[in-house]
């Protein structure tokens, strides 16, 4: 792993010589990083149906074991991402993936249980609760603020790159060698791309060097953080902008928790898919997520280049209404009977949440000063995981307390709709960066495209 390099300020790509190679073969590998990551958190869903019957199972336990996942995934968020002042990200990815490789590994033992089940979820939830906040803060240091939202976009389409992989792929495993094998392939998986980091990954000329021993005294160096201590931190964590952004990663978090954990099983069990079939459906649904993300990278990139030609909503806007159109989409997946008209949903429509994860990290990285912005990003990942938390466990009861499995679905999805329709209409009304960074005083680390943002 390459070293970081002399401590630089916080200056526009064009006068720090950022390189724009290096800034997208690391990006390139961060997307690898995801793939594995939420492969890693769909193969439990995957083999859900064949764990509950090994193991003897009820669809609440499932939901415990699922939720397990995120008991320390918060704390984990928090605490990593405030490592990022003193550590360099290159080495916290190392770790991270390295520990969350290792910790899918006790699965293959023929003996383990339900107490490893969770044990391991538990670690490795652990392990990758700070992933998505460091490798961000990672790529800012690669992308100056008006270049950042397709990376952002890019690292997120591997969360749904992953899905959309391990979908096909585990099912045939599971088939072939059984569900532990599984979770052994996910962990090989982590293990070789730790192997790749280690000789490729470096930090960016962006990058906010460690604090100085000496910084309150004002004898820092010019790449230490920050050279003014910036806002207060309660004051940017309480702007509307980090409140309305914790709010729809939340719901976000809630949704993508949902159907990694019930999708499958509903598929399974309920219209009597295999598992094969039923695979091949949350790979298209992820593929959607992906289509999604990507898209929208792509056009928030050429919004930004012509301001002057191209409409533009307020901050936030785009995004809130969005969702509000996946909560509608997802609604319907819950009540309307034909199946024609139920499917597309999941394979379209219902993707659209996924786009506030990348527009809630960018508008969050805008109002932050670049020495907090991992300590901040992490919170806001941290508090906004508590919706993978939950959704797994109160879906689980809502599913069984219903008189059928299909009563149960359908109060389920209706009840992620409302929480998908009211954080997007809060999104759309609050969440406005350039507001709150102009009086907050956080100037942006390159000169702003004219106008607002389209998201």
């Amino acid at each position: 792993m390459r070293r970081p390099g002399p401590r630089r300020r916080n200056v526009p790509a064009a006068a720090s010589g950022t390189d724009p190679q290096g800034a997208w073969s690391n990006t390139r590998l961060l997307l690898l990083f995801m793939v594995v990551n939420f492969a890693d958190k769909a193969v439990l869903g995957l083999a859900g149906p064949d764990i509950m019957r090994d193991l003897g199972l009820g669809r609440e336990e499932f939901g415990t074991a699922q939720s397990a996942f995120f008991a320390l995934f918060s704390l984990s968020a928090v605490g990593v991402s405030l490592l990022t002042r003193r550590v360099p990200t290159t080495v916290l990815l190392l770790v991270m993936a390295l520990l969350w490789s290792l910790a899918q590994l006790p699965m293959l033992w023929t003996a383990a249980g339900f107490g490893t089940l969770v044990a391991t979820r538990v670690l490795l939830g652990a392990a990758e609760g700070p992933s998505a906040p460091v490798a961000v803060h990672h790529l800012y240091g690669w992308f100056p603020q008006r270049d950042r939202t397709l990376p952002t976009a890019v690292l997120m389409v591997g969360a749904a790159a992953g899905v959309a992989v391990a979908a096909p792929v585990l099912p045939a495993v599971i088939a072939w060698w059984g569900w532990r094998w599984s979770f052994g392939l996910v962990g090989l998986a982590g293990i070789a791309w730790a192997a790749v980091w280690l000789r490729r990954g470096g930090q960016g000329p962006l990058a906010p060097g460690p604090p100085d021993r000496d910084a309150g005294t004002g004898a820092g160096t010019a790449g230490s953080a920050d050279p003014a201590p910036g806002p207060a931190l309660h004051r940017i964590l309480l702007s509307p902008t980090v409140l309305s952004a914790v709010l729809g990663c939340f719901a976000a978090y809630w949704h993508m928790s949902s159907q990694l954990t019930w999708v499958p099983d509903y598929l399974r069990t309920d219209l009597g898919w295999t598992g094969t079939l039923a695979g091949a459906a949350v790979a298209a649904g992820a593929l959607a997520n992906g289509a999604v993300l990507l898209g929208h990278g792509l056009w928030e990139r050429r919004s930004a280049r012509h301001a002057d030609r191209v409409p533009r909503l307020p901050w936030g806007a785009g995004a809130g209404l969005l969702m509000v159109v996946a909560a509608g989409a997802v609604a319907v997946f819950a009540a309307a009977e034909p199946l024609w008209v139920r499917l597309p949903m999941l394979l379209g429509p219902m993707a659209l949440s996924a786009v506030m994860m990348t527009v809630a990290q960018t508008a969050c990285g805008r109002i932050v000063p670049a020495a907090r912005r991992g300590p901040v990003l992490g919170l806001v990942v941290g508090l906004a995981s508590l919706g993978g938390v939950l959704a797994p466990v109160l879906l689980g009861r809502v599913i069984d307390a219903a008189p059928t499995a299909v009563a149960g679905y359908e109060r389920a999805w209706l009840l992620t709709a409302a929480l998908l329709a009211v954080s997007g209409a809060c999104a759309a009304v609050f969440l406005r960066p350039e507001r709150d960074a102009r009086r907050l005083g956080v100037p942006a680390d390159t000169a702003p495209a004219p106008g607002v943002h389209i998201v």
